[in-house]
């Protein structure tokens, strides 16, 4: 393979991280290829669907801060590429009041003077109608929370890439990972080089890992996406000013259920357990776990009176779960050329332009812009295997 054949990065994987690595590098001037396994687009990983929630609202307060910024970026490639990729909506939190995780969640909303209503079983009814607040919990709605356009965005970045230079080749499976000063990627249609690799590559990480002598603590599991009908077409409309919404315990469950106004499907509000079964992603029909639907009729009977309290519509989306559920953003251990970016845990869609910017990084050598201590693999100290 001659010199001019070198890619300056190979990124592995096109779902939201990978394309956004990839048209960060391209920004860059770099010569990228960004590999994807599958043919363009497709449902098969973590980043397809129309919608997923922007929000500050997390017990952490490096994802709020890290936050700012990605607002901006994903402002600047609506403006590059002339396309609406977020609408802002609100988002409401409702927990128990005395409960640890939403009294996190109110501080890191006020420390980072994220505007926000909070309301009171009072005026709760008169604010959101059709909810029924728990009894106990507080109610908080961040303002400028909302919706990005998931399938859109990935498009767009994608696009965008390709306008700057970059080389997207589809249906092309990597079957091998050469380490070295330049790594060689084989795929199902040949070998590509380059200075350095990027793998996002979302369930199928470990796979590929292993190729490096490397196994990460990563558990896949597939959630159900559930869309729920409304009675009265518009009680919970998008249009009608209806904000996302997330209970982060209530007497039915222990994990968050999040939901976002009828928009995708005209009369459907889409509603989730943000938990699911553990799941092969090549088999992840053979995973049939539905007691998350039975969790979450439950709840829909309980709280939100103005829908049938049976799914109307049941999707499916994979989670690539780490033991903290917070994300895999490092070099390998014993290859400093090749970065990961993985265990997403099914939060990471809104950070995807800031992932795409650090990976980037780290992939150039340069130092990232944000403290990734938290993201760094050595943090689960004895969980990581050496695969070889």
């Amino acid at each position: 393979m001659s010199a001019e054949a070198v890619y300056d990065c190979i990124v592995i994987g096109a779902g939201v991280q990978g394309s956004f690595t990839a048209y960060q590098l391209a920004k860059k001037g770099k010569k990228t290829l960004l590999l994807e396994q599958f043919v363009l687009p497709h449902t098969r990983g973590s980043s397809h669907g129309q919608t997923r929630i922007i929000r500050k609202a997390y017990d952490e307060d490096f994802y709020a801060h890290m936050l700012d910024e990605c607002y901006e970026l994903w402002a600047q490639l609506e403006k590059e590429a002339g396309v609406r990729l977020y609408r802002q909506t609100g988002l409401l939190v409702m927990g128990p009041e005395n409960s640890r995780y939403y009294e996190l969640v109110k501080t890191t909303l006020q420390k980072n003077k994220v505007p926000t209503v909070v309301l009171t079983r009072d005026n709760f009814s008169q604010h959101i109608p059709h909810v029924n607040l728990g009894e106990g919990h507080g109610a908080v709605v961040e303002v400028p929370a909302g919706i990005l356009y998931a399938d859109r965005a990935l498009k767009t970045a994608q696009g965008q890439f390709q306008k700057l230079g970059g080389v997207i080749r589809d249906k092309e499976m990597v079957t091998d990972i050469k380490p070295g000063p330049v790594v060689t990627v084989v795929t199902s249609s040949g070998a590509h080089q380059a200075k350095s690799v990027v793998i996002t590559a979302g369930p199928w990480a470990n796979r590929l890992l292993a190729h490096t002598g490397l196994e990460l603590p990563l558990e896949v599991a597939k959630i159900n996406v559930c869309y729920w009908k409304e009675k009265v077409p518009g009680s919970y409309d998008i249009e009608k000013r209806f904000p996302c919404f997330i209970q982060t315990e209530c007497e039915e469950s222990k994990e968050h259920i999040y939901g976002l106004p009828s928009n995708e499907y005209p009369g459907l509000v889409k509603i989730c357990y943000h938990a699911g079964s553990e799941a092969d992603p090549d088999h992840r029909d053979q995973q049939t776990d539905r007691s998350d639907i039975d969790i979450l009729q439950r709840y829909v009977a309980r709280c939100l009176p103005g829908l049938e309290p049976k799914p109307a519509v049941v999707e499916s989306c994979l989670y690539t779960l780490t033991p903290d559920r917070h994300f895999v953003l490092d070099c390998h251990p014993t290859y400093s050329n090749i970065v990961i970016g993985a265990g997403f845990s099914g939060h990471g869609f809104k950070f995807g332009p800031i992932i795409g910017k650090l990976l980037s990084e780290l992939s150039l050598g340069e130092v990232p812009s944000y403290d990734l201590s938290p993201f760094r693999i050595r943090r689960f100290h004895g969980n990581t295997k050496s695969a070889l």
